[in-house]
């Protein structure tokens, strides 16, 4: 059980309901995880070959643990039956297949929902139902790329940024399925009556995309012109909510949006004559007083290292943090009491210092 959700006193609120798992990789498993450490019976059906997570060993482990993992031939008449026997009981059950698979094993949602009508399908998919797009095959790279999402993040010169996070799988796919399944399993306890849900990448990826769709709009009022993605309101255009290089090569993380705030970090910088120098005053991004302070910014946290700089900001609250490493984050005090997987630990690997 993740300790993280116990200490919240949540982690019964699913106790009882008893979820099948057919999915694979990351988005479902992730979706599921959350659901077992909720307190959720999650049954978790593999192909004799298992779920192809398993060849990274500690991603399969940090994806399903909490589970009751079983492997079966999805082509064998016996096993299949078995597994509509299981859905026939079960609450919710969640797969990763591309259109037409389930009915292909037998398993159409027609078909399950007249043996069980309480079940809550939810089918986590690329791109839904959307025709010529709805049997291809696409990862987590593809739905970024054709929501919009990966060409949002881009570097401060306007060059193409590969992250290493995948929001597709995770936020588009794991947070939008568990919210989903959830209202709807909480709709079948209220009318009797279950659904089959599909839940496209791709489509909730893109609806996530509603600051850029706002604040674009909002730059181009200002400037009239329709702003790339680093020079958007939070893309880094404004001085007070941008990346500066230390004097190392790191970088600090400005969020001083609010005028109190950035008028704090002046006065931590000892820039005060550039207080007044943000966009609640009217200063806009294209104002030379605008592009005067952010050099002023820059110079100050590239005259230090980050770690003189990270440091020195824990005396003031003005929404200024270090950028760091996955390692420094896991030693942090925020996340040293917690493995990979969330649970609470006493101590730090070793490789912390």
């Amino acid at each position: 059980m993740n300790d993280a959700i116990a200490a919240l006193g949540i982690a019964d609120c699913l106790t009882g309901l008893k979820v099948i798992d057919l999915s694979r990789n990351l988005p479902g498993p992730f979706a599921t995880r959350l659901l077992a450490d909720l307190g959720a019976d999650v049954i978790k059906y593999e192909p004799k070959s298992g779920d192809p997570a398993r060849a990274l060993g500690n991603l399969f482990d940090a994806l399903n643990h909490g589970k009751s993992c079983h492997k079966m031939d999805f082509k064998h008449p016996d096993d299949i039956a078995k597994l509509k026997s299981d859905i026939a009981t079960a609450d919710v059950m969640i797969d990763s297949f591309r259109p037409n698979v389930l009915e292909g094993m037998g398993l159409s949602p027609q078909a399950l929902l007249a043996e069980n009508p309480k079940l809550v399908i939810v089918s986590i998919t690329g791109y839904g139902t959307t025709p010529n797009w709805a049997d291809k095959a696409g990862h987590d790279i593809n739905f970024m790329a054709m929501s919009g999402v990966l060409d949002q993040l881009k570097t401060a010169s306007g060059e193409q940024a590969m992250p290493n996070v995948q929001f597709a799988d995770l936020a588009g796919g794991s947070d939008t399925a568990v919210i989903a399944l959830l209202a709807a399993v909480v709709n079948a306890k209220l009318t009797g009556k279950g659904r089959h849900i599909i839940i496209s990448m791709t489509h909730s990826l893109y609806n996530h995309l509603v600051m850029p769709k706002a604040t674009g709009k909002f730059v181009k009022a200002l400037t009239q012109v329709t702003p790339t993605p680093e020079q958007d309101f939070l893309g880094g255009v404004l001085p007070c909510y941008r990346l500066y290089q230390t004097q190392d090569g790191r970088y600090m993380a400005v969020g001083s949006l609010e005028l109190k705030f950035w008028q704090g970090l002046c006065q931590a910088l000892d820039v005060n004559e550039h207080a007044a120098s943000h966009w609640q005053m009217g200063v806009l991004p294209t104002h030379p007083q605008s592009q005067a302070a952010a050099k002023a910014i820059a110079q100050k946290f590239a005259s230090q290292p980050l770690s003189h700089w990270q440091h020195y900001f824990t005396q003031f609250d003005v929404c200024v943090t270090p950028i760091l490493t996955l390692a420094e984050a896991a030693c942090h005090e925020l996340f040293a009491n917690q493995d990979e997987y969330g649970n609470v630990k006493p101590w730090c690997d070793n490789d912390c210092n």
